[in-house]
C-alpha cells in the first residue's frame, strides 16, 4: 500500500513538472513570436501580444523584457505617454543596473522628443549623480547633447558634445548652426533705422521697400507740419509712417526667427538621414 502511495506521489510530481515545463516552453513561444512581431515592425500586434503573456505568465519572467519593448513599440508608433508607462515599469522590474540604466536611457530620450526637455534634463542628472553609473557619464553627456539640440540651445549642445571628445561629430554640427543663426533681438533693434534689420536677415527687397515708405511716410508727415496742415500730418504720421515704422521692427525680428527655424529644421533633417550614430 506505501509503495502504490509513494508512485503516485512520484508519478503526480513527474505529472506536475511536466506542465510546468510545457508551460514555460508556451511562454517562451509567445514570447518570441510577439518579438518578431517588433523586429517585423507590426507594433500594434507586438503590444497585443506582449501584454497576452505578461496577462497568463505568473513567474513574472517576462516583466522587464516585455514591458521594454512594449514601450518601444509605443514609442514606434508615437504614442510616447505609453511609452513612458512601460519603460517604468521595465526599470520597476530591473534585475541588473545595465537594465536600470537602459529603461531609465529610453525614457530621458522619450523627453527628448517630446521636447520636454527639463525633465530630460532632471532625469540626466539623476543618472550622473547616482554612483552606481559613474562610469558612463560619456553616455549620459550624449543624451544631454541631444536634449539641447532638441531645444535649440545648439551652443550648450556643442560645448556638451565637446566634453565627450573636443571634435565630436555633432559638436561640429552645432557648432557651425550656432554661427550661422540670426539674432532676433539684435534684428528688431538694427531696425530701429528702418531696413537694417531686413539686410541683415538677408531681406533685401523687403529692407528697400520698408526704407522706401518711410521714407516717404515721414517725408509727408514732416512735409504737412510745415505747412500748417496739422490734422493732416498727425493722421498721416500715426496712421500711416509709425505703421510702417512699427511693421518694420516687427517684420526683421519675424524674418530672423523663421529663417532660424528653417536653418534648425534643416540641421535636424541632415541628422536624420545623415548621422549614422544614436539617435533619440
Amino acid at each position: 500500500m506505501i509503495s502504490v502511495i509513494k508512485k503516485l506521489f512520484f508519478a503526480a510530481i513527474i505529472l506536475l513538472s511536466t506542465q510546468k515545463l510545457a508551460a514555460q516552453n508556451t511562454f517562451e513561444q509567445q514570447f518570441d513570436y510577439a518579438r518578431n512581431l517588433y523586429k517585423d515592425e507590426k507594433y500594434f500586434d507586438a503590444v497585443t501580444e506582449f501584454k497576452r503573456l505578461l496577462y497568463f505568465d505568473e513567474s513574472n519572467k517576462y516583466e522587464y523584457e516585455a514591458n521594454y519593448l512594449i514601450a518601444l513599440s509605443y514609442k514606434n508608433g508615437i504614442k510616447f505617454s505609453d511609452a513612458v508607462k512601460h519603460f517604468t515599469i521595465a526599470e520597476l522590474n530591473s534585475i541588473t543596473d545595465d537594465q536600470i540604466f537602459k529603461a531609465r536611457i529610453e525614457i530621458i530620450k522619450v523627453n527628448i522628443l517630446r521636447r520636454t526637455t527639463e525633465r530630460a534634463l532632471t532625469l540626466l542628472d539623476s543618472l550622473q549623480n547616482d554612483s552606481r553609473f559613474r562610469d558612463r557619464i560619456g553616455e549620459i553627456d550624449y543624451w544631454r547633447g541631444w536634449a539641447y539640440i532638441f531645444s535649440d540651445d545648439w551652443e550648450k549642445a556643442s560645448l556638451t558634445f565637446s566634453k565627450i571628445e573636443p571634435e565630436h561629430r555633432l559638436a561640429l554640427v552645432c557648432d557651425s548652426l550656432a554661427d550661422d543663426l540670426y539674432d532676433p533681438a539684435l534684428a528688431k533693434t538694427l531696425s530701429i533705422i528702418p531696413g537694417a534689420g531686413q539686410f541683415y536677415t538677408g531681406e533685401y527687397v523687403s529692407g528697400l521697400i520698408s526704407i522706401g515708405w518711410n521714407v516717404l511716410w515721414g517725408y509727408l508727415t514732416i512735409n504737412a507740419f510745415i505747412e500748417d496742415r496739422v490734422f493732416d500730418g498727425f493722421v498721416i504720421g500715426t496712421l500711416l509712417w509709425w505703421r510702417f515704422y512699427s511693421g518694420n521692427l516687427q517684420n526683421a525680428e519675424k524674418f530672423a526667427i523663421e529663417k532660424n527655424l528653417e536653418k534648425t529644421n534643416s540641421a535636424l533633417h541632415y541628422l536624420q538621414y545623415n548621422y549614422s550614430g544614436n539617435k533619440p
